[in-house]
Order: C-alpha cells, then sequence, then structure tokens
C-alpha cells in the first residue's frame, strides 16, 4: 500500500507542476507585448540592417580609419531611420560617396580581375606572367 500511496502523491505533485505551467503560459500570452517591441537596437545594429550590397565592407573600413567621426556619422543616419527620413537600404557605393562628401576620404581595398585562359586571375597577377614571358 506503501507505493500506492507514493504514485498518488508523485501524480498529484505531477498534477500541481502543469497546473502551474499552464497557468504561466496563459498569463505570458495575456501579458501586454509592449515589453518585447522596446527592445532598442543600438544605432549600429540599426544601420547595419538598412546596409545593401557592400555597404558593411564600407562601414567597417571607415570605422578602422575614422572610428569617432564614423560614430558621428552611424548615430546620425540611425536617427534618419528612426523618423523614417531614411527608408531605402544604403549600398556600399552610396555609403562610400556620403562619407567622402564630409570629408572622410575612406580607402577601400581594390582588386582588379582579368581573364587569362578561361579563369579569372588578379592583374597583378596577369602583368608579371606577361613580363615574364617577354624576358624569355
Amino acid at each position: 500500500m506503501s507505493e500506492d500511496s507514493e504514485l498518488e502523491r508523485l501524480k498529484a505533485k505531477r498534477l500541481a507542476e502543469m497546473q502551474q505551467n499552464i497557468s504561466s503560459i496563459k498569463q505570458t500570452e495575456t501579458a501586454p507585448e509592449e515589453p518585447e517591441k522596446k527592445e532598442t537596437k543600438s544605432p549600429r545594429d540599426m544601420v547595419v540592417s538598412f546596409l545593401g550590397f557592400r555597404g558593411e565592407e564600407v562601414l567597417q573600413n571607415a570605422e578602422y580609419q575614422f572610428p569617432n567621426e564614423t560614430k558621428s556619422v552611424i548615430i546620425q543616419i540611425a536617427q534618419l531611420i528612426k523618423t523614417g527620413e531614411l527608408n531605402e537600404k544604403l549600398d556600399g557605393g552610396q555609403l562610400l560617396q556620403l562619407f567622402r562628401s564630409i570629408g572622410l576620404n575612406v580607402k577601400m581595398n581594390t582588386k582588379i580581375n582579368v581573364e587569362q585562359d578561361g579563369k579569372f586571375v588578379s592583374l597583378t597577377e596577369k602583368l608579371s606572367s606577361t613580363k615574364n614571358n617577354e624576358e624569355e
């Protein structure tokens, strides 16, 4: 009989846990969802979400070369996004043009590829291989 009473006690305990879980789920469903919406992104995260093709690359180079000035620009762009004045994606070219228009000459690594024998090689490799062929 002790096994039966122990089994009943465990069942009662489990039932109480399940009821508590159900009531807590109902409370979270009926609770207002505004605290979740109030999660604020950092200005940088907000700007990164609006960047298009190669935009993040330009932003990283700007942050590396001009950290203080770039923070100010990021804050201003985030403010424009919040107010709705900026509602389209910024690609890398537009962002680079913005930085250069305010006097920040952000330098980008460039690489020119050319086709040689059906595959793309860098221009330096192409020039060095033609130079070696001419010397022979």
